[in-house]
């Protein structure tokens, strides 16, 4: 998997865990609805740190806790 797809799915993964929706989380974290959709859809694949930092605020987490996840214990080698 690489970072990108781990990084929706995490974020829907809390979404799930804490009943928020994409709208909702966008208000709680000060991030734009369309940039929280467009990681979301997957048509953004590069979220930056400083974004994951907002949602991570959002969910009431660290970014420490954002990554320990499993789906980041196996990424792809992104450069070939």
């Amino acid at each position: 998997m690489r970072i990108g797809e781990a990084v929706r799915q995490r974020i829907e993964e809390l979404c799930r865990q804490q009943d928020l929706t994409v709208n909702k989380l966008s208000n709680i974290s000060g991030v734009t609805q369309s940039t929280v959709n467009n990681i979301v859809s997957g048509r953004n694949r590069s979220a930056t740190i400083s974004t994951i930092k907002k949602l991570c605020d959002g969910f009431g987490i660290t970014i420490q806790e954002f990554f320990e996840s499993e789906l980041f214990s196996d990424l792809e080698q992104e450069v070939k």
